[in-house]
């Protein structure tokens, strides 16, 4: 059998269906050891392993952060975790046991998003590769609370309008007689009518009020314990550290709703043939569009904060319907 020779785009075919059935087996385990893509640990000789963060140590509540875990054989070479290591070992080779943060099959860890059940503790973990049974990495995670965090509230958007309907095309005119011996005039043909008009767009919602409640944490490091409750809705707890953190609150009214489009206009209908020929009839108004809804206003925000909040103001970014409302009383601790 004679070769078959492919040209510049067979060739191009080749390698796109190649590319594309790699894609399509690329969570396949088993295809991408066999491709070089990823190896399996359990099948080579290792004699240590390290476990890091992915750049800056830490995580705050509500983040995630990626692990990396690096492997040296024998002879030197270094095998690194796929995800962020860009490496080619395998997440599940490998066994992760996490205090206080949670780490999930792909190597990232988080925090959840409520600081109350992480205040005060140190996030850990503990990383073994069971066909490695001489193999343990444990590291400490920190927790951070000097993070820019938000508490975003806002009112419903406005519906759209209905867009108009569009008119009807006149009908045609009859036809005449062309005849020279029996001439006779082509009807005229009818109006179309109007497009009718777009509905207009709902209004937006005003933003709920919103209530900030501020107290300190006392240390050696002082931390403020801040609550933010929307009418409405349910408190959310926040842990800030002054020094590098900050907190925004904002609420803002929804978004008016955008008006309907008007229809067209029907065409009007041609004129019948004859002698003379019929008139067209004229073509309907487009419908007008309809208005858009107003957007709503935002809510307002009252903060009531112990008086040793006071230095930490700063770290408090409101932004709400007017001027906020600011309180000073007494605050105990939250939690």
């Amino acid at each position: 059998m004679g070769r078959v020779r492919l040209g510049r785009v067979g060739r191009a075919a080749v390698v796109a269906v190649g590319l594309a059935t790699a894609g399509l087996l690329g969570g396949c385990s088993t295809i991408q050891v066999k491709l070089g893509m990823r190896v399996e640990i359990a099948k080579l000789p290792v004699t240590t392993m390290l476990a890091s963060q992915y750049k800056t140590p830490g995580v705050g509540p509500g983040e995630k952060k990626s692990l990396i875990v690096t492997f040296t054989q024998p002879d030197g070479k270094v095998l690194v975790t796929s995800g962020k290591g860009k490496g080619k070992v395998q997440w599940k080779d490998i066994s992760v046991v996490a205090t206080v943060v949670t780490v999930n099959k792909s190597g990232v860890l988080s925090l959840p998003a409520d600081p109350r059940v992480s205040d005060g503790k140190i996030g850990h973990v503990v990383i073994t590769v069971p066909s490695h049974p001489d193999l343990k990495a444990e590291m400490d995670i920190p927790l951070r609370y000097n993070y820019p965090f938000r508490a975003s509230y806002s009112g419903m958007d406005g519906i759209s309008g209905t867009d108009g309907t569009n008119g009807i095309d006149g009908t045609m005119g009859s036809p005449g007689s062309i005849d020279p011996n029996n001439p006779s005039p082509g009807g005229d043909g009818g109006n179309g009518t109007n497009g009718g008009d777009g509905g207009n767009g709902g209004d937006g919602g005003n933003g709920p009020d919103v209530q900030v409640v501020v107290a300190v944490q006392a240390g050696a490091h002082p931390l403020l314990q801040v609550g933010v409750t929307p009418s409405g809705g349910q408190e959310q707890y926040f842990l800030v550290d002054p020094q590098g953190g900050s907190l925004t609150v904002t609420s803002a009214g929804g978004s008016g709703g955008k008006g309907g489009s008007g229809g067209k206009g029907g065409a009007g209908g041609s004129g019948g043939i004859g002698t003379p020929n019929g008139s067209s009839g004229m073509s309907g108004s487009d419908g007008s569009a309809g208005r858009d809804g107003f957007d709503g206003s935002g809510g307002a925000i009252t903060v009531t904060y112990d008086p040793a909040v006071q230095p930490y103001l700063a770290t408090l970014r409101l932004s709400g319907g007017g001027q906020p409302v600011m309180k000073q009383a007494p605050v105990g601790p939250m939690w």
